[in-house]
Formats: structure tokens, C-alpha cells, sequence
């Protein structure tokens, strides 16, 4: 794993034993074809934080019966692709979200920035948040990016950790 200046972490120093490891992630934003993938592809190339969809996985500790070992947690609009529905979003409309959970292979291994333990079960706690979070999406005030910092708030207690990537790194 990279942090956000290019350093290494290395996950196993930093998990502790019998807790659930939480990491945040980006991949690029999907767009629809034409201009509007190429600006969300670019952007996420230049490391653009706004052209970048953040997403939350819990990485379960190895004593963990569940049979997932990683499980990504993350809010985007019902249909990213549909050019209504990025016309709406980016004129800050509501547009119907959803959150997504699904089942990791292997971790990534870039853009991918372990943030701290979870005392608890740490899927629990997200399927938890998860019920309570409103899936009417608007960009720049009700987004992935404050599905992240709320999630990963209510798993470590680290508050607004997307700005403290994007300022500070996580050594600070």
C-alpha cells in the first residue's frame, strides 16, 4: 500500500490482532462515453480528489470466521452511467443512490490508505450506519465522499479523514 506522498505502509505492522482493519480507496469516477469519460479518467490520473469515487473496506482480521475477508462499502448514484442522471448530479440535484457492499479477492494495491482498527465487527457496525445514511445522492453535500468520512468516522472515530489524506497524509 502507498499513502498519499507515494510512502509505503505495510498493512500487517499497522492491523492489530483480533480487529477488523479499515482502509479508504479510490477508483475513478465511471462516466458516460465521449468527453465526459475522458474528464473522469483525466482527472483521476491527475489525482484530482473531486474526479475520484472514495469507497470504505473492511479488511477482517484473520481470526474472523466470516468467509469475507475484504468487503467494500460505498454510495454512488443508482445509474452512474445514465447522462440525466450526471446532468442532475452536477447541476446539484437530488438523484436516487444506492450503497453498495460487495466481496473483495484481494486488496488493492494502489490509492488504497489503511486508516485504523475497528473495536468492533467492524461489517456490523457499516450494515448499522448503512440503515440510517439517506440514498438521495447531491454532489458536493450528500456524496461518496461524505459517505466515506461518515463511515470510516463511526468505524475508527477519525472525523473528516478525506481532508486529512488529501492535506496532511497519514502520518500526521
Amino acid at each position: 500500500m502507498r499513502g498519499p506522498s507515494g510512502s509505503s505502509i505495510t498493512a500487517s505492522v499497522q492491523e492489530g490482532g483480533g480487529r477488523d482493519a479499515i482502509y479508504v480507496a479510490t477508483v475513478p469516477l465511471r462516466a458516460t462515453g465521449g468527453p465526459a469519460r475522458l474528464l473522469a479518467s483525466a482527472g483521476y490520473s491527475l489525482r484530482l480528489w473531486e474526479l475520484q469515487h472514495f469507497m470504505v473496506i473492511v479488511k477482517r482480521h484473520e481470526g474472523s470466521s466470516s468467509a469475507m475477508r475484504a468487503v467494500v462499502f460505498d454510495f454512488q448514484p443508482c445509474d452512474p452511467e445514465n447522462i440525466y442522471v450526471a446532468i442532475a448530479a452536477l447541476s446539484r440535484k437530488r438523484v436516487p443512490g444506492v450503497i453498495l457492499k460487495r466481496t473483495l479477492n484481494r486488496m488493492p494495491k494502489s490509492r488504497c490508505w489503511f486508516i485504523g482498527l475497528c473495536n468492533s465487527d467492524a461489517v456490523e457496525v457499516a450494515n448499522k450506519f448503512n440503515e440510517g445514511w439517506d440514498t438521495n445522492l447531491i454532489i458536493g453535500t450528500h456524496d461518496c465522499r461524505h459517505y466515506t468520512n461518515g463511515l470510516v468516522g463511526e468505524l475508527t472515530g477519525k472525523d473528516s479523514i478525506l481532508e486529512r489524506l488529501r492535506t496532511k497524509g497519514l502520518d500526521s
